[in-house]
């Protein structure tokens, strides 16, 4: 079945199918027209059940899933929701802790199908045992002794969020996520207990010191083919991580400095360990979020950081718009395609590794997120 990109929005989802030759891209009907779209994940296990994150005007936060590939969808009948605090009396909602949006979700490991984690707004961790029907509470992240201090609060302009949940593929037990802010932190059992993972960070918006978490990680990946190198695009700055070592080497200091190295995404290149692309955007005195001097474009690494180059052939000459965490993706085809969604609303495709790109989508609204399907 030929290829299909999941667009995430401010005002619904829609789903862009291209041909056998990635030339020619056709959009859908928008998908829960008006509710914002934060993720919207296939499930690489079937390749058929599709996972919503949304948040309708009137009815709040949910899930929706869907088994033919959007055509109709299932509401979540449980959920993520954090619990009422105990001793809690009926009338006193207030008080409860509330999930604004579920902000990022992810597949579990390949030995436990339907299982998925997901991560909320404000900062929590969900999970489902039933492919996206019911979550419950990941108690020995959300009631760890010292969430507070990591979840202090502190919010980024949408809200304090988890995201960048990763799942060791050899070791259902290993879990990595990120919070925004709070830093990177690993688990190795089953998320029943977690350690900060943020040496080495740049911590710029904190007086000077060390700090064990506080940190503000905008994307986390680890590499499919080497699930021990790390890499993060950070609030200060790109970084790389060999586990086991535990100390992050700043490779964004490689960048040209007039670009500089702030921006949300990471993605790798899924057969080649040391390759990978960052989208820069501008990250001085107030923070435009938008591409340094309004001339957008990737920049591609192929030594892992040490060395950087700029790929914007065929993207605008001036373009202020940025570029969010979940908004670029890659398939896994040779050569290999590269996949860009914009906060103005447009998508653009490369199908030769960045080399050259063009425009496959216009005019749609605020893009939240940007995934690979590869229906069954």
């Amino acid at each position: 079945m030929p290829l299909a990109l999941l667009i995430g929005t401010r005002k619904g989802a829609w789903i862009l199918r291209a041909d056998a030759e990635r030339e020619t891209w056709t959009a859908s009907a928008p998908h829960h027209f008006g509710s914002t779209v934060h993720h919207l994940v296939l499930d690489p296990r079937d390749r058929k059940t599709l996972l919503a994150t949304v948040r309708t005007g009137h009815l709040g936060p949910t899930i929706l899933r869907s088994t033919d590939q959007g055509e109709t969808w299932t509401e979540a009948s449980q959920p993520p929701a954090f619990p009422k605090p105990e001793g809690e009396e009926e009338g006193e909602g207030d008080k409860k802790k509330a999930v604004h949006h579920t902000f990022w979700i992810t597949p579990g490991h390949a030995s436990r199908p339907g299982h998925w984690y997901g991560g909320t707004s404000p900062i929590g961790l969900f999970e489902s045992e039933d492919s996206g029907a019911t979550w419950t509470p990941v108690t020995g992240f959300n009631d760890h002794p010292d969430f507070g201090k990591w979840a202090s609060g502190e919010s980024t302009p949408d809200g304090a969020k988890t995201h960048s949940i990763v799942v060791d593929p050899r070791d259902a037990a290993h879990v990595y996520l990120s919070l925004s802010g709070g830093g990177t932190f690993e688990s190795l059992d089953s998320c029943a207990s977690w350690a900060p993972l943020n040496k080495g960070v740049a911590i710029d918006f904190m007086p000077p010191g060390e700090y064990e978490f506080g940190h503000d990680p905008h994307c986390m990946v680890s590499h499919p083919e080497d699930p021990d190198r790390l890499y993060q695009q950070n609030h200060c700055g790109i970084y790389r991580l060999q586990r086991p070592e535990t100390t992050w080497t700043r490779t964004g200091n490689n960048m040209p400095k007039e670009i500089g190295d702030i921006g949300f995404v990471y993605v790798v290149h899924p057969r080649q360990v040391d390759t990978g692309w960052v989208w820069p955007m501008d990250g001085t005195d107030v923070w435009p979020r938008t591409s340094p001097g309004g001339r957008p474009a990737a920049y591609r690494t192929q030594d892992a950081g040490e060395t950087w180059e700029r790929q914007d052939t065929g993207l605008p000459e001036s373009g202020w718009f940025s570029v969010k965490r979940q908004c670029m993706t890659t398939d896994a085809d040779d050569p290999l395609g590269l996949y860009v969604g914009t906060s103005s609303g447009e998508v653009f495709a490369s199908r030769d590794e960045g080399a050259t790109w063009s425009s496959v989508a216009r005019h749609l609204p605020h893009i939240y997120s940007v995934r690979v399907a590869d229906f069954a």
